[in-house]
C-alpha cells in the first residue's frame, strides 16, 4: 500500500521510500524512515499536498511524492503480526530478513539462540539490550606527538613571559558557531546573546547568511556566528554546504548545537553528524518549557552522557539557561569542570564518541578511513571518519576533495567496493543504511532518557490548522488576511502620515519665510524637503506593512500559506516553498531573492528569483499611496489590493511561461516542515518592525536625499533667472531636455515628461519616484496649499496605469545585484530588467488604450 492511499486520520508504518537521488534523501532526512509510524493529519484545500505526522513532527508531501512511500496500514500490520506469530522459526527468520531494519538484523545474529517461536519476546528484549550496549563506543583523543611538544617548548623558550601573556589574552576570545535545524530558536539565542537584531521567522531559511555578533561573558569575549538553519550536513542544499564549509574552514572553538526540545528525534540527527565531524560541542536544549508543559520528561544528563556532549536546557524567550549554556561553553573550551562538586560527575563524561552504525557499516567505514588516513595533510581540516562516512553516502563535494589526493583513486576504489558489499548485505544503499543507523542510535538513546506520557501537545495547532488550511476556507482566509493588511496599511497609517506631513510642511514654511532668497534656499525647500519629505511621510505605512508580515511569519502562519498554495505553485512550475520568498517580496525584493536559497531545486529557485520583482515591495507603497489617496479616496484598500493582485497574477503567468519555455529541469518534491503555532512576542515583532523603519529612514538620509538634490539641480539649471514661470524654466532645464527625449516612448501610456523622469529616478530605488515627482511638482505657486498628488495634472486612468508601470518595470539596482549573486550570472539579472520593463510597457499600454476607449 502507498502512503498516498491513506485517508485523513489513518495511520501506517513506513516500509521503505522509493525513488532515488535528492528526493529520497530529503524524504528520509525529514523523518520518513522505515519502521516509523506516520499519520495523515489533513489534506490541503485542493487535496494536495497532504500533512503527515511522523516522529512527533508535522510535515507535508505532495500526493505524487507520497505515492513513492510504501507503508503498511494498521489493518495490514495486524494481519502481518498474526502471520508471524503462527509461523515456524524458519519463517520467522525469513520475515525478519525481509522486513526488519539494519540494526535488528545485526543483533539477530548475536542472539540466534533466542530466535524460536516460544521466546520471540525475549529475543526482542535481548536485541534492545545489545543495541544499547554497542551504540556508544568511547574513544580517547590521540595524544600530542613528541615533535609537537618540542616545537611548543622551543617557542616558549624564545620569550616565555610575553608568549604567556599574549596566549592568555587571546585565549579569552572564544569563537562560537550556532548550528541547528530551522525553527529551533537558534537566531533567538543569537539575538539574546549578542544583542544583534536579526529577524526570527517561523519557516526554513530566514537566516540565509552567517551573522556575526560580539559580547562579553565573565572574563571572556565571544564572537558568535549564527549559521543558516539546516537539517543535516549533506551536500544537498546551499545551507548544508555553507554550514559544513564554515565548520571546516573557519574551525570555531565551540559549536553550539541548538535543538528543539519538543522534537528531539528529528533534531538530534544533525547532532550525530556533528559528532562525526569531531568538533567540540555543547547542545542547547531550547524551548525546554514546551517539553515540560507537555508532561513528558527527559533525563538530559544521561542523554548528554550517551552522546558524549553536554546538554543544557534553555528557554530563549524567557532568557532561561543562557548563563549556564555559556558557562558550559567556557568549561568545554578550557577543558575544566564546574567548580560545584555536585556537578563534577556531570561534566567528567563529556568526550568524543563514535556513533555506532552497526558491524557491517563500521567495518566499511574503517576500511575506507584507513586509506584516507594515509594523507596526513588532510587531518587538520577534516575528520577522516567523517570523510569516510560521507564518501559512503556519495557526497559529491567531498568526493572531489578525495579525488585530488595522491591516493584518491585507490580511496574511491575501496569506497565502491564497500558500497557494493553493504548493498548486498543489507539490501539498501550505504546512504540509507547510515541514515537508518543514526536514527537507530537516537531512538535507543531516547528510550533510555525520554518518557513520553502521550499527552496532547499541539491541540491549538490542530484547531488552527483545521481552520486556516481548510479546503474551503483556507484560500478565502488567506486573501482576507492580505486584504486586511493592505486596508490597515492605508487606513491606520493615514493619521500619523498626516502628522508627519504637517511637520514637513511646517519645516518648509519656516525656511521659506526666514531665509534669504537664492539657490541654497531653493535647494533646501524644493530639493531636500520637497524630495525627502515627500517620501518620509509614508514611514507609518511601511511600519504597519512590516508589522503585519512579521506577525504572519513569527506565528507560523506563513508556512501554512505555503502549504495551501503549493498546488498552485506546482502548476506554475514552482515549489510550495517559493511562496515564502514571494510573500517576503512584499517587504523587500532583495532579502526575498536571497531567501530563495531554501528551495533545493535549481529550476524552481531560478524562476522564483526572476518573478520576485513582480511582487510589489514596500518601496513602491509610497507611490501607490500618493496616487490612490488623490484619485481613488473612496476605494483605497480595494485599488491597493488590485495592484498587488495584478502583480501576483502576472507572476503566475510569467512563472508558467518560464517553466515551459525558458528554464529546464525537473520538479522538486514538496517536503517542508509545518512548525507548531507560537505566540509571537511583541518585543520581537516591534523590534523587527522598527529595524525596517530605521533602514527606511537611513535610506532617506542617503541615496534619496542625494538623488533629490541631483534632480533639483537638473531641474533648476541652466539659466534659471531667464524664465518668468517655474513651468517654463523646468521645461527648458537639463531634466526637461532629458524628459522630452524619452517622452515619445511613454506618451502612448498617457505619461508626460515629468512622470517619465520620475520613472527613471526609480531605477535606483523606487522611493525616488515620489521624491523626484516631489521636486518636479513642488515648484508651483500653490505648493504650500495642496498636496503633491493634487499638483500632478493627470486623470485617474493615467494614475492607475502609472501604478501598474511602477509595479512591473525595472527592478531597483540592489535587486538586480541580488539576482546576479544568487543565480551566479549577470545574464539573468539583465534578463529580469528587460522583461519586467517590457511587460510594464505592454500592460500599461493595453490598460490605457482600452480605458481611453471606454471612458
Amino acid at each position: 500500500m502507498r502512503l498516498s492511499e491513506l485517508r485523513t486520520g489513518e495511520k501506517g508504518v513506513i516500509v521503505k521510500v522509493m525513488g532515488h537521488g535528492g528526493f529520497r534523501r530529503r524524504i528520509v532526512e525529514m523523518g520518513f524512515i522505515k519502521g516509523e509510524t506516520v499519520e495523515v493529519m489533513l489534506n490541503a484545500p485542493l487535496n494536495d499536498p497532504i500533512k503527515y505526522k511522523v516522529l512527533g513532527y508535522e510535515v507535508s508531501l505532495r500526493r505524487q511524492e507520497a505515492d513513492l512511500v510504501e507503508i503498511i496500514s494498521e489493518e495490514e500490520a495486524e494481519i502481518h503480526c498474526r502471520h508471524r506469530h503462527h509461523a515456524s522459526p524458519r519463517q520467522h527468520y525469513r520475515l525478519l530478513e525481509e522486513s526488519a531494519d539494519e540494526r535488528t538484523r545485526i543483533h539477530h545474529y548475536k542472539n540466534r539462540r533466542h530466535f524460536h517461536e516460544g521466546e520471540l519476546g525475549e529475543e526482542l528484549k535481548c536485541r534492545r539490550r545489545c543495541f544499547r550496549a554497542d551504540s556508544v563506543e568511547a574513544t580517547a583523543e590521540p595524544p600530542s606527538t613528541k615533535k609537537d611538544a618540542l616545537v611548543l617548548d622551543d617557542e616558549c623558550c624564545r620569550s616565555e613571559g610575553n608568549l604567556k601573556k599574549l596566549a592568555l589574552g587571546k585565549r579569552k576570545i572564544i569563537n562560537v558557531a550556532l548550528v541547528g535545524n530551522p525553527n529551533c530558536g537558534k537566531t533567538s539565542l543569537f539575538n539574546l546573546a549578542s544583542g544583534a537584531h536579526e529577524h526570527v521567522g517561523n519557516y526554513s531559511g530566514v537566516t540565509v547568511d552567517a551573522k556575526e555578533g560580539f559580547f562579553d561573558f565573565g572574563d571572556y569575549h565571544f564572537k558568535i556566528v549564527d549559521l543558516p538553519g539546516t537539517y543535516s550536513l549533506s551536500a544537498y542544499t546551499p545551507e548544508e554546504l555553507y554550514v559544513r564549509r564554515h565548520i571546516t574552514d573557519e574551525t570555531p572553538d565551540i559549536v553550539i548545537n541548538v535543538v528543539d526540545s519538543s522534537n528531539l528525534e528529528r533534531n538530534l540527527y544533525l547532532t550525530t553528524q556533528l559528532i562525526d565531524m569531531n568538533v567540540r560541542m555543547v547542545v542547547a536544549l531550547n524551548m525546554y518549557d514546551e517539553l515540560e508543559a507537555s508532561g513528558n520528561t527527559l533525563n538530559h544528563h544521561l542523554l548528554g552522557k550517551l552522546f558524549g556532549v553536554p546538554m543544557i536546557p534553555t528557554v530563549c524567550k524567557k532568557q532561561k539557561g543562557i548563563d549556564e549554556l555559556f558557562q558550559m561553553v567556557i568549561n568545554i573550551y578550557e577543558g575544566a569542570d564546574f567548580l560545584d562538586k555536585d556537578e563534577k560527575e556531570y561534566v567528567s563524561y563529556f568526550r568524543h564518541i563514535h556513533i555506532n552504525h552497526g558491524a557491517d557499516l563500521e567495518k566499511a567505514i574503517d576500511y575506507v578511513k584507513e586509506e584516507i588516513s594515509k594523507n596526513e595533510n588532510i587531518r587538520h581540516k577534516y575528520s577522516t571518519r567523517f570523510l569516510s562516512i560521507k564518501l559512503l553516502e556519495n557526497d559529491a563535494e567531498l568526493e572531489a576533495v578525495i579525488r585530488s589526493l595522491p591516493n584518491g583513486e585507490e580511496i574511491m576504489r575501496k569506497r565502491d567496493k564497500m558500497s557494493r558489499r553493504i548493498s548486498e548485505t543489507l539490501n539498501e544503499d550505504c546512504e540509507a543504511a547510515i541514515t537508518d543507523a543514526k536514527y537507530g542510535f537516537i531512538s535507543g538513546a531516547l528510550k533510555e532518557t525520554f518518557t513520553d506520557n502521550h499527552l496532547e501537545q499541539q491541540q491549538v495547532t490542530k484547531v488552527l490548522d483545521s481552520i486556516v488550511t481548510h479546503r474551503f476556507w483556507g484560500f478565502p482566509l488567506f486573501f482576507l488576511f492580505i486584504y486586511l493588511m493592505f486596508e490597515g496599511t492605508f487606513v491606520l497609517g493615514d493619521y500619523p502620515m498626516q502628522g508627519i506631513e504637517w511637520l514637513v510642511d511646517s519645516l518648509g514654511s519656516l525656511i521659506r519665510n526666514n531665509m534669504a532668497a537664492g539657490p541654497l534656499k531653493d535647494m533646501l525647500v524644493d530639493g531636500i524637503i520637497g524630495g525627502v519629505g515627500g517620501v518620509i511621510v509614508f514611514l507609518p505605512n511601511i511600519l504597519i506593512l512590516y508589522f503585519c508580515i512579521s506577525l504572519m511569519e513569527d506565528s507560523g502562519y506563513m508556512s501554512r500559506a505555503a502549504f495551501i498554495m503549493d498546488k498552485i505553485m506546482h502548476k506554475m512550475g514552482l515549489h510550495g516553498k517559493s511562496f515564502i520568498p514571494l510573500i517576503m517580496g512584499f517587504g523587500c525584493n532583495v532579502p526575498a531573492i536571497m531567501a530563495s536559497r531554501t528551495i533545493e531545486n535549481h529550476k524552481s529557485r531560478l524562476i522564483t528569483m526572476l518573478i520576485n520583482p513582480l511582487m510589489s515591495c514596500s518601496a513602491r507603497l509610497p507611490i501607490y499611496l500618493v496616487l490612490v489617496g488623490a484619485f481613488f479616496p473612496h476605494h483605497a484598500g480595494l485599488v491597493l489590493f488590485t495592484i498587488y493582485g495584478i502583480g501576483i497574477l502576472l507572476a503566475v503567468i510569467m512563472a508558467r511561461l518560464f517553466s515551459r519555455f525558458l528554464v529546464k529541469g525537473n520538479d522538486a518534491p514538496f517536503v517542508m516542515e509545518l512548525p507548531p503555532y507560537r505566540m509571537p512576542t511583541m518585543k520581537s515583532i516591534i523590534r523587527h518592525t522598527w529595524e525596517k523603519g530605521a533602514q527606511y529612514i537611513k535610506k532617506m538620509g542617503g541615496i534619496i536625499m542625494i538623488a533629490s538634490i541631483v534632480i533639483w539641480f537638473l531641474g533648476y539649471y541652466p539659466r534659471h533667472e531667464e524664465y518668468k514661470t517655474v513651468a517654463e524654466q523646468q521645461e527648458n532645464s537639463y531634466i526637461g531636455e532629458i524628459g522630452k527625449v524619452v517622452e515619445p516612448v511613454l506618451a502612448p501610456l498617457g505619461f508626460d515628461w515629468k512622470l517619465s523622469i520620475g520613472l527613471f529616478g526609480g531605477m535606483g530605488a523606487k522611493e525616488l519616484v515620489v521624491s523626484t515627482l516631489g521636486v518636479l511638482y513642488t515648484n508651483n505657486a500653490d505648493a504650500d496649499t495642496v498636496s503633491l498628488a493634487q499638483r500632478i495634472p493627470i486623470t485617474p486612468l493615467v494614475a492607475f496605469c502609472y501604478m501598474l508601470f511602477v509595479l512591473l518595470y525595472f527592478p531597483c539596482i540592489a535587486t538586480l545585484v541580488a539576482i546576479k549573486q544568487e543565480s551566479g550570472s549577470w545574464k539573468w539579472a539583465v534578463f529580469a530588467a528587460l522583461y519586467t520593463t517590457t511587460l510594464a510597457w505592454v500592460v500599461s499600454f493595453i490598460v490605457y488604450q482600452i480605458g481611453s476607449l471606454l471612458l
